[in-house]
């Protein structure tokens, strides 16, 4: 069979080749696809990441709404800087670390998270200096130089002296490990840094807005689509196709990615191999339906 894939790119050409069913699975699973947006958010966790020991280290907070990218970004990074095994030690070093902000802003589920994270023996009956006390030796044993707190919006969930505790714990991880520490979250984890103009002004805040129509959300859509195993091309450089995307998406990048791969995976099993604006209009019509 010959066929015009000039529209994908080389990996999405040889799956295309595919059966529709293999296809439609290659759809479905995620995809990291580089922009403008997110490779800023790489080059100041880089720039972080390779700062210098100081006593007062660059602090990030990477905030903006769910579904946005921010988790992604993370996630890359933290691909970009993987755990390595020191058979010395007979330890696995982390030099980057996400750890999840508990639903509540309380000290010991942060280090029996942090504990948990690292798979580290330790009993939640101990008290919580105890816990702080393996939690810290750990982090520097394992030779962390790069702190990530997901969930960050989560210190909002607790009573206002719980904040304020949260709020302490993450000055105080700064200070005695002296390393940056980066919170990501909603709008509302800006909300809760901003209260303490100490750590205000240890944590330099970083936006991820919502896509508007321009030039680099046209080039994200079309270098996602062309991952995807059509074979024949979809118009989605044309400018009715972005509109629509955008306002289906309201600018959130989960919801037009998702948007994207369940209209492919639709263009696959039916056969006609292409996304239009048609199709577009008709999975909208059936989510309205569906809400109704």
């Amino acid at each position: 069979m010959t066929l015009d894939l000039s529209h994908l790119s080389a990996g999405a050409r040889l799956q295309a080749f595919e059966s529709s069913e293999v296809r439609v699975r290659l759809v479905q699973e995620a995809r990291w696809v580089s922009h403008e947006r997110v490779q800023r958010v790489l080059d100041e966790l880089e720039w972080r990441y390779l700062h210098p020991v100081c006593s007062r280290m660059p602090c990030l907070l990477l905030y903006g709404d769910s579904g946005i990218g921010k988790t992604m970004a993370i996630e890359k990074f933290l691909r970009m800087h993987p755990p390595t095994y020191d058979p010395r030690e007979g330890l696995q070093k982390h030099s980057v670390l996400m750890v999840k902000m508990p639903t509540t802003p309380d000290e010991r589920r942060f280090y029996v998270k942090l504990l948990t994270t690292l798979h580290a023996p330790f009993s939640p009956s101990e008290r919580l200096a105890a816990l702080e006390d393996i939690g810290m030796r750990l982090l520097r044993k394992i030779g962390l130089k790069m702190l990530v707190i997901d969930e960050a919006h989560q210190l909002l969930a607790g009573s206002y002296r719980e904040q304020r505790r949260a709020l302490n714990l993450l000055k105080g991880l700064t200070n005695e490990l002296m390393i940056p520490v980066i919170a990501v979250g909603t709008e509302d984890a800006l909300h809760a840094i901003q209260t303490d103009a100490q750590v205000a002004s240890r944590f330099d805040p970083l936006h991820l807005a919502r896509w508007s129509e321009s030039d680099a959300f046209r080039n994200f859509i079309v270098t996602f689509a062309k991952q995807l195993p059509l074979r024949k091309a979809s118009p989605f450089s044309d400018r009715e196709m972005i509109r629509l995307v955008l306002a289906s998406s309201g600018g959130i990048t989960a919801r037009a990615t998702r948007l994207i791969t369940r209209a492919a995976a639709e263009a696959i099993a039916d056969g006609t191999e292409c996304i239009d604006c048609a199709r577009i209009d008709a999975m909208n019509a059936r989510r309205l339906s569906d809400a109704a």
